[in-house]
């Protein structure tokens, strides 16, 4: 039997394009009546299904289309310009599925990433809880041995895909006493079951439409064979290295939003007049596009550049999270330099303006805090570069 052939540049063009005519067709036109319903967006969902977008990332021999980062990132770029909560539904899925490609079992990977690439079992990564986001060896969801399976008891909130997903990678501690913390953190492939307690939707400022959810463990039983890598205490180290890749993601739907809002201001400026001539003519709204488009470029080199450090496979914490923040920051200031140059028509529910200056502040928050990859972009540099 033949290896799957490799993802091409011919692929990327081609899969850039189908996306780009569905993005106009499907999406554009349903983004402002979906998103202020915070509707769930099945038909779109099961399109980005269609285009193998569940399997993005993930490798041929196991079902996936065995998409490069760097091309799965300007895919996210690009339907982010457009409704930045469309790609919340695969990247997450993503980070699980890279948990288990990565350090899964032989048995889990073909077990679980066909199911994961069709788009069969579709979930994401559930890590933070009530008490705790940031400091993730402060979890308290417990998993106890019971036999060939392990018993969970917790609570965990802010999960995408919690709701309408039917599989999640759920961080829990087996070792409550451990010391260090994180040498007694696993993690495990868990299908919705008995004692998997309904989610409860969370409300949001923007990111609408996506499920994000809040849900408890009662008495669930996980089946042993389900822990990732099939031995215990290595749950933080797994749950990590998923995040870089869903940093990458963050930053190409800044890199996105950015667009849009840059797009959308530039567009404007030559058609709204005032003082007898159209208001990029203004130096005023010049000097402000000049930053935004700026920051747009600056951050799609970091993304990119983030994106092929992981492609090739080398340790990329550093230079995902340059592209994270900084990505990020560009679309929380250029949604708020767009609302500035569209004025009162910004800040009107009828325009999409509003909607990226809601969207934007989630990008600096989700997948660790801005000044948590600030912290890390420092630790990592003078490591790298000791005297």
């Amino acid at each position: 039997m033949s290896a799957p052939a490799a993802f091409t540049d011919e692929d990327e063009r081609q899969m850039l394009e189908a996306i780009g005519r569905w993005l106009e067709r499907d999406v554009r036109p349903q983004v402002l009546a979906l998103e202020h319903a915070d509707a769930y967006p099945t038909a779109m969902v099961e399109q980005m299904r269609a285009f193998g977008l569940f399997g993005a990332t993930i490798a041929p021999e196991y079902g996936g289309l065995g998409m490069p980062t760097l091309t799965y990132a300007r895919i996210v770029a690009l339907i982010s310009a457009v409704w930045m909560s469309l790609p919340g539904v695969f990247s997450s899925h993503l980070m699980m599925a890279a948990a288990v490609e990565r350090f899964g079992t032989e048995e889990q990977k073909r077990r679980f990433l066909p199911r994961f690439a069709s788009g069969e079992l579709r979930g994401g990564l559930a890590l933070t809880e009530p008490e705790c986001g940031t400091d993730l060896q402060a979890i308290r969801t417990r998993a106890v041995r019971a036999g060939d399976h392990y018993v969970i008891n917790g609570r965990k909130s802010w999960i995408t895909n919690s709701l309408e997903g039917s599989c999640l990678a759920l961080l829990v501690k087996t070792d409550a006493e451990a010391v260090p913390p994180h040498k007694g953190m696993s993690l495990f492939v868990a299908e919705k079951g008995p004692g998997f307690q309904a989610p409860r939707k969370l409300g949001k400022l923007g990111y609408k439409g996506i499920d994000t959810a809040e849900f408890a463990l009662e008495g669930y039983r996980v089946p042993a064979d389900c822990l990732i890598g099939g031995a215990e205490g290595r749950g933080l180290q797994q749950a990590l290295a998923g995040l870089e890749l869903g940093r990458i993601n963050i930053a190409a739907r800044g890199v996105g939003l950015a667009r849009a809002a840059l797009d959308d201001s530039v567009r404007y400026a030559q058609v709204r007049k005032a003082f007898g001539k159209p208001i990029g003519q203004h130096q005023a709204i010049q000097l402000k596009l000049a930053e935004m488009a700026t920051r747009c470029e600056a951050a799609r080199l970091l993304t990119e550049s983030a994106a092929r450090a992981y492609d090739r496979g080398e340790r990329c914490d550093m230079e995902a999270g340059m592209a994270k923040y900084f990505a990020s920051e560009a679309a929380l200031e250029n949604a708020q330099e767009a609302m500035r140059i569209h004025g009162a028509y910004g800040y009107s529910t009828e325009l999409p303006v509003e909607r990226y200056y809601r969207d934007a502040p989630l990008l600096c928050i989700g997948e660790g805090t801005n000044e948590i990859q600030r912290i890390v972009i420092a630790r990592q540099l003078l490591a790298r570069n000791p005297v």
